[in-house]
């Protein structure tokens, strides 16, 4: 028997024109189904997709797009692309069926006509999503994949795709610009005063080489990418989210978009004049199926599953030991780089973020800062997915763009360096910061940095009004004395006894390391009725003997207990935990005096 007249990898197209003739029956005279009951909704396609993917193991297959693989891949064949989503260009309309003759046809997942469109009035339009979407910032190179190896096309696979050349004009010949431009259709929706089908819904949209010059200075290690989607609820896809996309890839590094005063492109069906992102510089990618990426997908191999508890307890060890060696054997503040890493916001009380846990590490200049943020920034550039380094100076933060602006002129979101995704660990230097005046921007970007750090929210600048966008990055400070422009939850003065380099760790050590944080970090936990007594008791005793103490003091002990409980593999509080979690607090409280 033979396989399938389609291949998902080096010709998804073809498995959707299959899909599409199939659902309406187009071999019978009269469409069993018309078109246009679909109002763009899948016809089956996307079942094709998932079988290939998901129950022949077809995703190891599919290559991820970015700058090394994008010189091999094939336009208008599967690929996949991780990314953050940057910005949302809103929605698009696109002629989605159409009749060629007696045959109806479709365009989706396509950016052009394979076939010149008369100007039937069956012709049924349909919308897309548009997502600009750029590499995670901060992404750390483990996390990629170390070969992309260029598939080997079998001669089986290029023969049928020489056939179905031959028979039915593959989606790769695409219409020449003339031809769109005169399309029928195109000038008949302009006559008429309809909108283009390339569009977008937002009356704001402005003339599109404000778009094109933001766009073309694209830097050529981090590859953006035009996403569209088709057959997903807005609700499934929010600003600053990563996601791995899987769809049709249309790029073509010698296709250009030409623009003068009158280009009639720009009224045509298709996106590329609407948002002008060069396609030489941006790849499109029409998605057939997106999933939401955490932590645990960016490790390389595949993970143990189940945290058995002498293995997490072994890990723990190993890792503290390595925070200690890299901290010049401070183990104080080894316990709490550790805590640290581990935090993460796990609930929302009115403004108050629940779980987080920023940590200043006090006593530093910028000669030991150069020897011990050193370290710290390569050891959790080995641990953690994504991170990102701040040097707080006074010229700083008077220039940089810390919130992301609405620009009204391009229809475009300008990304800010706080523009980060959940997840994200942000270090601040703040040991070369010097007296001085603040302008009108470090007033503002000292406010977002206080913002972030004690609501984990940022507000967006939308020029008119601005929005708070809730976020999780954990955030560590660097600083002589108290940090005032960055107050952290907790701040522990750094009190290492040796200088003493340390060694890289082994491959397999950093796995697991990076296994037990990911893995540790998502476990759920919860209170018992008995220590919930014990801790409320305890409480109010503290209250008693320290009357300074408030809501807040009680709250980052608690964090602390869960987070030690959490480093334990465990899911509930203990009362162990309870009390290792009250001698940290007052180790680091004598070390304040």
């Amino acid at each position: 028997m033979g396989g399938p007249p389609y291949d998902c990898l080096a010709n998804p197209l073809g498995a959707v024109r299959l899909a599409f003739e199939k659902a309406i029956g187009s071999e019978l005279e009269t469409p069993s189904t018309h078109p246009s009951a679909f109002n763009g909704k899948d016809w089956g396609a996307l079942e094709l997709f998932r079988h290939f993917l998901f129950q022949e193991s077809g995703l190891s297959q599919v290559p991820i797009l970015n700058p090394k693989t994008l010189r091999w891949v094939q336009p208008n064949s599967l690929v996949r692309y991780r990314g953050m989503i940057q910005d949302m260009l809103g929605n698009e309309f696109y002629a989605g069926a159409y009749k060629d003759g007696n045959l109806w046809r479709t365009n989706k997942f396509m950016d052009v006509s394979q076939y010149p469109m008369g100007s039937s009035p069956d012709m049924c339009i349909w919308e897309r999503r548009l997502l600009y979407c750029v590499p995670v910032p901060g992404q750390n190179s483990w996390t990629e994949p170390s070969s992309e190896m260029e598939p080997n096309w079998s001669s089986q696979t290029r023969e049928k795709r020489r056939r179905m050349d031959d028979e039915d004009n593959d989606p790769m010949d695409l219409v020449p610009d003339d031809e769109i431009k005169s399309s029928p259709i195109t000038k008949k929706m302009r006559e008429d005063g309809l909108p283009s089908p390339s569009q977008s819904r937002d009356t704001k949209t402005t003339s599109s080489s404000s778009i094109t010059s933001t766009f073309q200075s694209v830097d050529k290690d981090n590859l953006p990418c035009l996403v569209k989607i088709y057959d997903s609820p807005e609700s499934e896809l929010k600003l600053n989210d990563v996601f791995e996309f899987i769809g049709v890839l249309t790029f073509d590094s010698e296709l250009a978009v030409e623009k003068d005063d009158n280009d009639e492109l720009s009224n045509s069906f298709y996106d590329d004049a609407l948002v002008h992102l060069p396609p030489n510089k941006v790849p499109r990618l029409h998605c057939l199926i997106h999933r939401k990426l955490a932590v645990q997908d960016f490790l390389p191999g595949s993970p143990i599953i189940e945290p058995k508890p002498h293995l997490v307890k072994e890990t723990r060890e190993a890792l503290f030991r390595h925070l200690t060696a890299v901290l010049g054997n401070d183990e104080v503040a080894a316990h709490f780089v550790l805590l640290h890493l581990l935090s993460k916001v796990h609930a929302r009380v009115d403004d108050v973020a629940v779980g987080k846990l920023s940590l200043n590490l006090t006593g530093l200049n910028k000669e030991s800062v150069s020897v011990f943020g050193t370290r710290l920034s390569d050891t959790f550039k080995n641990l953690l997915p994504f991170t990102n380094c701040m040097p707080l100076t006074l010229e700083y933060l008077n220039i940089a763009s810390l919130a992301p602006k609405k620009d009204y002129q391009a229809n475009r979101l300008v990304p800010g360096v706080l523009q980060l995704p959940e997840g994200s660990h942000l270090m601040v230097d703040e040991t070369r910061l010097e007296s001085g005046s603040l302008n009108s921007t470090g007033i503002e970007n000292t406010k977002l940095l206080k913002n972030l750090i004690e609501f984990q929210k940022v507000e967006y600048d939308f020029q008119y009004y601005k929005v708070e966008m809730a976020t999780d990055v954990q955030l560590l400070i660097f600083s002589e004395g108290k940090s005032n422009i960055v107050p952290a939850d907790v701040i522990v003065p750094f009190q290492p006894s040796c200088l003493e380099s340390t060694e890289m760790p082994v491959a397999e050590a950093l796995e697991a390391w990076r296994w037990y944080l990911a893995t540790v970090r998502s476990l759920p936990h919860s209170i018992g009725s008995e220590i919930q007594k014990v801790v409320e008791d305890d409480l109010v005793a503290a209250r008693q003997m320290d009357r300074s103490l408030g809501s807040r003091d009680f709250s980052r002990w608690l964090t602390m207990a869960r987070l030690i409980s959490s480093s334990f593999g465990e899911t509930s509080l203990s009362k162990e935990h309870w009390e290792m979690a009250k001698e940290m607090e007052r180790l680091r409280r004598e070390r304040l005096k």
